[in-house]
């Protein structure tokens, strides 16, 4: 292949699109549009908050006493704003935890914010997390979680319709919401509860058609299997799921990796918290992820085609803690200086989730694409994608450097995906090389980027 400028092939739009593959090549799955658009989110916060916050527990049993739950100085706003400001696109807010204790007056229970001292039993955590969305022009989104210790019909069939009366509220009265947070969790003592996740998923469906439904097993987003933050190093957006699969039973390793004969696109939303718990807990104020750390999740979850959901606990106050709200700000500040510069290019690049995947360089198995840089740069990440909504295709390639006279091995890559970050030793080079070793289908790679980490990376 010539050595054209990279640039130059990106602009070139379908241009090769139709060139060998056509009609004869598999169809594969794709994600539709709110699958493709809630992918370029990229990073979205979890706001886990309830009695929790006041008794120390990561998992409530449903006898606390609602009186306990006064966060005097709540403040939505400003918890939306430092998201806005440090690059979360969605927040998610705990409607309902495990303790079944509700962060709206429900007229379902009594077991809510409208029985606690806060504002006088007046007050709605979730609508004032709403507004606050609203405002600061990020995208809403809720957790209702399907186990609930404090309700009397829990472990019987007519928890199902409690639960359907409680969503309704909640996708009802508050306005779009983007994404709508499922689990499997339940208490072995009620085994014989079954959650109607099919009309749960239906009534969602019907009430906001437009947000993302995840679970376990989608059925829009998956969960990746684990609460580490780490995405597998192969990340299939694809899976099967049988019939006998519901959220809490698919294989966490399945999840972690996807499958490339998967027949349903569903993609991964990886899951962890800023601090040990998922409540804010005073013993753990020393034990905040670190800027760098969270950098590395970025890498360990986006980075690996994934979005990554980084929870951050409001503290019994009603506020995020002052060491969160710094390392936040810090960690954006790492990730901005580390890619505000393409060196494939020589220009300032657009926000990381505003490229476009639709100019695409469609590279065939065994095929190399060599990218003359013009002038010899240093960088040490490399960032690859795909144009996803024509699936995802990559299964295993080769990034070589010419180093003068001869090209030499800097990394390997298995699936790109959305995005495919990758760290490499600090190279000097005019020229790149990428060859697309084996695929499920020619690859439409869509970008190319070189970048030198921030030295706080």
């Amino acid at each position: 292949m010539k050595n054209i400028p990279m640039r130059r092939y990106l602009t070139k739009t379908l241009l090769l699109c139709s060139l060998g593959f056509g009609a004869a090549a598999q169809e594969l799955p794709v994600p539709n549009k709110v699958q493709l658009d809630w992918q370029k989110l990229e990073t979205t916060a979890f706001i886990h908050f309830t009695v929790n916050t006041y008794t120390g527990k990561e998992w409530g049993d449903g006898t606390e006493d609602p009186s306990i739950f006064n966060p005097v100085d709540f403040d939505a706003d400003k918890m939306i704003r430092i998201l806005k400001e440090t690059g979360f696109k969605m927040a998610i807010i705990t409607a309902k935890h495990h303790d079944g204790f509700c962060l709206w007056p429900t007229a379902y229970t009594d077991h809510s914010v409208k029985k606690s001292p806060w504002k006088n039993g007046q007050g709605d955590i979730v609508r004032e997390i709403e507004q606050a969305c609203r405002k600061h022009g990020i995208q809403f989104g809720f957790y209702l979680s399907p186990w609930d210790q404090n309700h009397p019909s829990y472990g019987t069939p007519a928890y199902n319709s409690f639960y359907k009366s409680q969503l309704r509220e909640l996708l009802t009265n508050y306005g779009e919401i983007a994404e709508v947070w499922f689990d499997g969790a339940k208490d072995k003592k009620a085994v014989d509860m079954e959650y109607d996740f099919q009309a749960y998923w239906a009534l969602v469906r019907e009430l906001q058609p437009a947000a993302v439904i995840f679970s376990d097993v989608g059925p829009d987003v998956r969960w990746v299997g684990n609460e580490k933050g780490v995405a597998g190093d192969t990340m299939w957006s694809t899976i099967n799921i049988r019939p006998e699969d519901a959220p809490g039973k698919m294989s966490p390793a399945y999840l972690n990796v996807g499958d490339p004969e998967g027949s349903l696109w569903i993609p991964t939303e990886t899951d962890v918290s800023i601090r040990p718990g998922w409540f804010y807990h005073s013993e753990e104020d020393d034990m905040v992820r670190s800027p760098k750390n969270l950098v590395d999740l970025y890498y360990s979850s986006v980075g690996r085609n994934s979005l990554l959901l980084l929870n951050i606990p409001p503290n019994k106050q009603g506020n995020f803690a002052l060491k969160d709200v710094e390392n936040l700000y810090a960690f954006r500040a790492i990730l901005d200086e580390t890619f505000k510069t393409d060196l494939a290019s020589g220009k300032v690049d657009r926000a990381l989730s505003d490229r476009r995947l639709d100019s695409y360089l469609e590279l065939s198995q065994g095929k190399a694409l060599e990218t003359d840089l013009k002038k010899e740069v240093s960088f040490d990440r490399i960032l690859l994608q795909e144009n996803i909504a024509q699936g995802q295709h990559s299964a295993q390639g080769l990034i070589e450097y010419w180093d003068g006279s001869t090209w030499e091995e800097l990394a390997q890559f298995t699936t790109i995906g959305y995005k495919r970050l990758l760290k490499v030793p600090l190279t000097k080079t005019r020229k790149i090389r990428v060859t697309i070793n084996q695929a499920l289908q020619p690859v439409q790679l869509a970008e190319i980027g070189l970048y030198k980490a921030s030295e706080k990376e």
